[in-house]
């Protein structure tokens, strides 16, 4: 009876659950060709285009890494995680087990999330060129007479509104003189609308994480998230709270000048 007893609870073990697991995932860092793994490793990629091609301007030099950061997440309506995945994460730090519901709203499938976050990817990429361009005239920071100037990014299999600002401080460093990191690693995560506000995020304690295992000791953080941010930051990583791109731009430049010490942080 009691063999009988342990192979059903074994066998429980393996039964689908309707959680899912979300973890650090890679970063990207959007002024050169570099992606970091989301193993152990922290195994650098680096790919044959550069994460932000521009056609029809200069394009200047840039020094240091301004990091996309991202979250992976395992378990769908289509492949399922099981009940032992689901307790191991439980219990892991740097995993957040969740209803899958949260992710794939009821009756959406694998494949309609994907097209959505896909879209939402490219509508943030789209928005970030415009917004940049925009930031770059009306504050003089470059000649920009070619009024077609073609701007493509790269974000591999990741999906989403959220890169949308580092994606804008990316192609504003390429497109003017100096460097703004200078030698820092700067992650950051939010959305970037018309208006220039930056934009709440999803996971972004599991961001913090991953952009500290990448080396980064700086992370700009939407100031909508600071609830979120208060009492979970990783050792050796400095939060700067930002609401626009002007402050965002603002703080990357000085980071890169070394004069980052009095920058607004999340407080409780």
């Amino acid at each position: 009876m009691g063999w009988v007893l342990f192979v059903a609870l074994a066998a429980c073990l393996f039964l689908p659950t309707n959680y899912v697991i979300e973890m650090p995932g890679p970063t990207m860092n959007v002024l050169g060709r570099e992606t970091l793994d989301n193993g152990a490793s922290g195994r650098a990629v680096t790919s044959k285009e550069d994460t932000i091609r521009i056609a029809g301007a200069p394009v200047k030099p840039t020094s240091g890494k301004l990091l996309m950061v991202t979250v992976n997440v395992e378990g769908s309506p289509r492949v399922p995680i099981n009940a032992m995945q689901t307790l191991a994460a439980w219990f892991h730090p740097q995993e957040a087990v969740m209803p899958r519901e949260v992710v794939f709203p009821i009756g959406e499938t694998t494949r309609a999330y994907d097209k959505q976050i896909s879209g939402q990817m490219s509508s943030a990429q789209g928005r970030a060129q415009s917004v940049a361009l925009k930031f770059i005239a009306q504050r003089h920071l470059a000649n920009l007479d070619d009024p077609n100037i073609k701007i493509d990014m790269s974000a591999g299999d990741v999906g989403g509104p959220s890169a949308g600002m580092m994606f804008a401080l990316g192609i504003i460093d390429k497109l003017t003189s100096g460097t703004m990191a200078g030698n820092q690693t700067i992650a950051g995560t939010g959305t970037i609308s018309a208006e220039e506000q930056i934009g709440k995020i999803g996971g972004i304690r599991l961001k913090m994480l991953g952009a500290r295992r990448d080396g980064a000791s700086w992370f700009l953080a939407p100031s909508g998230n600071c609830s979120d941010v208060v009492g979970y930051v990783p050792a050796g990583l400095r939060v700067v709270k930002v609401s626009t791109l002007l402050q965002a731009y603002n703080a990357v430049v000085a980071i890169g000048q070394g004069q980052g010490a009095d920058l607004p942080t999340c407080t409780a």
